[in-house]
């Protein structure tokens, strides 16, 4: 029985005729912290995309607890394996929407006192519900965005550049979560990431460049 949680299996993928990514493989034990580096341009960010489902390969597959990503429903799917966005996706209502959605999809009724709870480890507090997001600082918006994908804790959490754009204190605060949900709650963290603070908190590295694995 494989302790691996994610396989990636031969992974390409082309725009026309160009190729991002060529025969890539690598496999991620649950409980791994993992960082993808690799200049820009080399095809991390399409290689996360790709392992979260957001693009179909043009060649190889994704495994998951031992089965293949496209048969498994894309829903079920997305909620064990979040995918945390460069730029925070939410949207254009108030917190409290945007932290209801993950019920909604659920059909469960929102949990204000969870929510809040999570807003607080963020050192967002109660008020932060009835802002509007437009109101909101980038990191602000960072925070929220994490706290609505870790109200049901996925079993991998996969970051592209989340921190790339804040502040000293925005990135602090994000690590120190990052941190307790690794080490307290075995969660398996994959990052695509250039900060030389959140390369030196993984387990291992993985090194793409011009699309191919150049080490691991």
């Amino acid at each position: 029985m494989t302790d691996n949680i994610i396989e990636v299996n031969n992974i390409s993928f082309n725009v026309g005729h160009e190729k991002i990514l060529s025969g890539v493989d690598f496999s991620i034990v649950k409980g791994e912290r993992v960082t993808i580096t690799g200049p820009s341009g080399g095809g991390k960010s399409t290689l996360l995309k790709i392992i979260a489902s957001i693009l179909t390969p043009t060649k190889g597959n994704i495994v998951y607890k031992g089965k293949d990503v496209s048969e498994i429903d894309p829903i079920d799917y997305r909620k064990e394996v979040s995918y945390f966005f460069q730029n925070a996706t939410l949207f254009d209502q108030t917190v409290r929407d945007n932290l209801a959605f993950p019920y909604e999809i659920r059909d469960e009724e929102f949990n204000e006192t969870k929510s809040v709870t999570m807003l607080e480890r963020l050192k967002l507090n109660r008020s932060y519900l009835d802002k509007e997001v437009k109101d909101l600082s980038g990191g602000e918006k960072q925070r929220v965005a994490l706290v609505r994908n870790l109200l049901y804790k996925p079993e991998v959490i996969l970051l592209d550049e989340v921190t790339s754009s804040l502040d000293a204190e925005n990135k602090d605060i994000i690590y120190s979560i990052l941190d307790e949900l690794n080490e307290e709650d075995n969660m398996t963290i994959l990052s695509v990431t250039h900060d030389e603070r959140e390369i030196n908190k993984a387990d291992r590295i993985i090194r793409i460049l011009d699309g191919k694995v150049a080490e691991q």
